[in-house]
């Protein structure tokens, strides 16, 4: 028996999934069945009650399951104690992202990180919220970013920056010439906004609710990218954060208004599982994350 079949066993336990569980160890459904095999041929029992209609584990799997995940977190703990002993970062660091900071915020600090310790690999993957969310609680990732971090018992949330968020609009709209704006004047207007399910859309939706201002939206995207693009084309005006307008601003496609409103930011976050064992190069990853953090 190995480590790698305990672990391998814990993620399909956890995913209740053969194809997540090959994902995350990077191996073919088929190898995930044969070391489930060779756990219960090697404990004799029975791990899985196997049913098309609902995976759930035996008595004997669920005890399995806990005393592997301990066997499993003191293993990483081992292993990377004996990397911090001899100085040594490196490894491969996952990392699930909505779209809005994997192309705006992100890219500086894997800059920095990469520049620090060039041996460690950052594999990134941009994700909608939710799934981000699963991949973390699902051991496919090692770390995720979101904005408006949701509350999880199973969660660790690293707060980083606040990015303030601005009215934009075509260059010759009337609201392109002011320098800011209060939120009552956009009553009425066409309105380009994110899909119901994005935290950053539900987040806006109360904030005009609780000031009472009603627009008229006629476009709803899932990434911020498609949202500004409709703006470019005079389509309506939209809410979005300000780091992510860095070129468009340049360019002078867009025209970013302030607005007159103390809370209007998003917070975004780094989550990662509480019973995950941090590596030193995550541990480090996520120092560079909280440093520029501070800066902002």
């Amino acid at each position: 028996m190995q480590i790698e079949s305990l672990k391998v066993f814990c993620d399909l336990a956890e995913t209740e999934s053969f194809t997540k569980a090959a994902q995350i160890n990077n191996v073919t459904q088929s190898a995930v069945s044969q070391q489930i095999s060779s756990l219960e041929r090697q404990f004799k029992s029975l791990l899985i009650e196997r049913s098309k209609k609902k995976f759930r584990l035996t008595r004997e799997g669920e005890v399995l399951y806990d005393f592997s995940k301990q066997i499993i977190q003191t293993y990483d703990g081992l292993h990377n104690k004996l990397q911090e002993i001899k100085d040594v970062i490196s490894g491969t660091i996952r990392v699930a992202t909505i779209y809005s900071i994997g192309l705006h915020d992100l890219p500086p600090y894997i800059k920095k990180f990469l520049k620090s310790y060039p041996t460690v690999h950052v594999h990134v993957e941009y994700r909608r919220a939710n799934q981000v969310y699963e991949d973390v609680l699902s051991n496919i990732v090692d770390l995720g970013l979101v904005a408006y971090p949701t509350r999880d018992a199973k969660l660790e949330i690293v707060p980083l920056h606040k990015d303030p968020l601005v009215l934009i609009c075509h260059p010759q709209h009337p609201f392109a010439k002011q320098k800011s704006i209060q939120l009552p004047a956009i009553a009425g207007q066409k309105f380009v906004g994110f899909e119901p399910d994005i935290p950053t859309r539900k987040a806006i939706d109360k904030i005009l609710k609780d000031r009472e201002v009603d627009v008229k939206t006629v476009m709803e995207f899932d990434n911020i990218e498609t949202v500004k693009r409709a703006v470019e084309i005079d389509a309506g005006i939209a809410i979005v954060p300000l780091g992510t307008l860095s070129q468009e601003i340049a360019k002078q496609t867009l025209a970013a208004i302030a607005i007159e409103d103390s809370e209007l930011f998003r917070p975004l976050a780094a989550i990662y599982k509480k019973s995950k064992v941090l590596s030193p190069a995550m541990k480090q990853f996520i120092a560079i994350l909280r440093e520029g953090a501070a800066k902002a």
